[in-house]
C-alpha cells in the first residue's frame, strides 16, 4: 500500500514538472519569438469609397410637405413613385430616409441641417432629393398676396438661404447627387395666373442659378408638368399634388437618374 502511494506521488510530481516546463517554454516563445499582433482596426466614418461598395442604396429626402407626400392618399408622394422607377433599373436594395417636415421654409431647413443626426444621415446618402421654397413664396398655401417689394425681399432671403443649404449639403456629403425639385404654379387657373406664373418662373430661375454654383446638384423642373390642366394633378386643397401629380414628379426625377450595373449613378 505504501509502495503504491509513493509511486503515485512520483507520477504526480513528474507530471507537474512537465507542465511547468511546457508553460516556461510557451512564456519564452511569447516573449521573444511571437509575431507582433496587428493593432486593432480603428472604426472610421464611412467615406465615398465605402459607400460606393455598400450593397444598399441610401436615399435621403429633405424639405417640405411636397417631399412628405401631403395630398397623396396612398402616402407614396413623389419619393415613392421615384423609387418604384429606380427599382425597375436595379436589384440593389433601396433605403429611403424621409426627413421632410410639413410647412418647412428655407430658413427652417437651414436650421434642421444644423442637427448632428441630420448631418449624419446626409453624410451616409448616395442620393439626395429635396423640395423647398413653396412655403417661402406661397405663404399659408394661398395665392400670392405680396406686393412687388415684399416679393423681392422674400426672394432675396430665399436665395440666400438656398445658397447656404447647398453649401451645407456639399460640406456634409461631397459625392451624393442632389436633385433640387423646382416649383410649380398651383394657381394657374385663377384670374392672376399670368402674374403668379411669372413669379414662379423667376424663383425657379434664381434657384437653378444657385444650384449651378455647386457640383452634382441638379435643378429639376416641374412647372411644365402642371402648366396644362392643373386641376387634374392637384389635391382637394388646390395646393398640393394628388397621386397623379406626384407620380409625374417622381417619374421626372427618376428619368434623370442613371444607374450602372453596379448600382452607381
Amino acid at each position: 500500500m505504501r509502495r503504491s502511494t509513493v509511486a503515485l506521488l512520483i507520477a504526480v510530481a513528474a507530471l507537474s514538472g512537465v507542465l511547468w516546463l511546457g508553460g516556461l517554454a510557451l512564456a519564452v516563445q511569447d516573449q521573444f519569438f511571437s509575431a507582433a499582433k496587428p493593432p486593432t482596426k480603428e472604426q472610421r466614418p464611412p467615406t465615398a469609397e465605402t459607400r460606393q461598395h455598400d450593397e444598399k442604396m441610401d436615399i435621403v429626402a429633405l424639405g417640405d410637405s411636397l417631399t412628405r407626400g401631403t395630398g397623396d392618399e396612398s402616402g407614396k408622394g413623389y419619393v415613392g413613385y421615384m423609387v418604384d422607377e429606380l427599382r425597375r433599373q436595379t436589384d440593389r436594395p433601396i433605403r429611403v430616409t424621409n426627413l421632410a417636415i410639413r410647412g418647412l421654409r428655407s430658413d427652417g431647413l437651414l436650421r434642421q441641417l444644423g442637427q448632428p443626426e441630420i448631418q449624419r444621415q446626409v453624410a451616409m446618402a448616395d442620393l439626395i432629393v429635396m423640395t423647398i421654397g413653396g412655403n417661402d413664396l406661397f405663404q399659408g398655401g394661398e395665392a400670392l398676396k405680396l406686393d412687388r417689394k415684399q416679393l423681392n425681399e422674400a426672394k432675396r432671403r430665399y436665395v440666400a438661404n438656398l445658397d447656404r443649404i447647398f453649401a451645407a449639403l456639399r460640406r456634409f456629403n461631397s459625392e451624393a447627387v442632389i436633385f433640387a425639385i423646382g416649383l410649380y404654379n398651383p394657381f394657374g387657373d385663377l384670374d392672376d395666373a399670368k402674374r403668379t406664373s411669372a413669379v414662379v418662373r423667376d424663383w425657379n430661375f434664381a434657384s437653378a442659378e444657385v444650384a449651378a454654383r455647386y457640383p452634382n446638384i441638379v435643378a429639376v423642373p416641374t412647372f411644365d408638368l402642371f402648366a396644362l390642366h392643373v386641376n387634374d394633378y392637384l389635391y382637394s386643397d388646390h395646393f398640393h399634388p394628388n397621386a397623379a401629380g406626384y407620380k409625374r414628379i417622381g417619374e421626372r426625377v427618376a428619368s434623370l437618374i442613371t444607374l450602372t450595373e453596379e448600382g452607381e449613378q
